[in-house]
């Protein structure tokens, strides 16, 4: 299980023209075994995205025991990625198809000043939210819908309908987060939604735009989409043949 600040990051998964969480984790893994490896991950985090409880998994014939996979890679791993449990599963284990639940959480520092502490960690509002009106919104959301109106386009014959399980708006202050958890979600699809909450907690959309994006779901109209430092990856949630981390500490 991973930890990790993405903002030095193109996002979690490897790509040519930037640097990624999985290039750092499989750079790490081959100087500690010299076996060169491809490491999968639970879910694909954009550029300058956090993770809290990325979840990535990977073959070896290193015959380390969990506590030393985590000692060692710790010690090799660039200092804004951790890992911060280590288990060993089955070789079938997939960590995306076998994800059940994805939980995220999004942060808005809500005040007329910055907050240089909180700024690669929090998106910077500074005009006053109605939180009880982007709370309302946000629970339209739970159930199975189609999505397609929030998010990026999944893929040629991929469908757009998702299941959330539950989505909220917490905190009435200065320190406002969405937490929203879905078995899977649509690209941009969390990002956008923060931006069109923000819409309605300023007063310029109604919360009812949402059940009328869920019932006529047009590609892409919710929006726009938050920055992405203020998104976290919080946890993923297994059932059966998941990993079990036991307690990380």
């Amino acid at each position: 299980m991973l930890e990790y600040d993405g903002a030095a990051y193109g996002g979690s998964q490897r790509q040519a023209n930037a640097p990624s969480v999985q290039g750092a984790l499989e750079e790490a893994i081959g100087r500690l075994t010299g076996e060169s490896v491809r490491a999968a991950f639970a879910g694909r985090t954009d550029a300058g995205v956090h993770a809290l409880g990325q979840v990535a998994a990977f073959d070896t014939g290193a015959g380390h025991a969990p506590q030393v996979w985590r000692r060692a890679l710790n010690a090799l791993l660039p200092k804004d990625i951790a890992v911060r449990a280590a288990a060993e599963v089955e070789e079938r284990f997939d960590p995306r198809r076998q994800a059940r639940r994805r939980e995220y959480q999004y942060t808005i520092w809500n005040a007329p000043v910055r907050s240089p502490l909180l700024a690669r960690l929090a998106w910077h509002v500074a005009s006053p939210l109605d939180t009880g009106r982007m709370n309302e919104a946000s629970r339209l959301l739970e159930g199975e819908h189609d999505f397609a109106a929030f998010g990026g386009p999944p893929g040629e014959g991929r469908s757009t309908r998702r299941r959330v399980f539950r989505a909220e708006v917490l905190g009435g202050g200065r320190r406002v987060a969405f937490e929203i958890e879905g078995d899977a979600f649509l690209p941009h699809q969390v990002r956008r939604t923060v931006g069109a909450l923000v819409e309605i907690g300023r007063g310029k959309l109604e919360p009812g735009a949402f059940a009328r994006w869920l019932a006529e779901p047009e590609p892409g109209v919710a929006g726009p989409a938050a920055p992405p430092h203020g998104l976290c990856l919080m946890r993923v949630v297994y059932e059966g043949h998941g990993p079990d981390f036991g307690e990380d500490d």
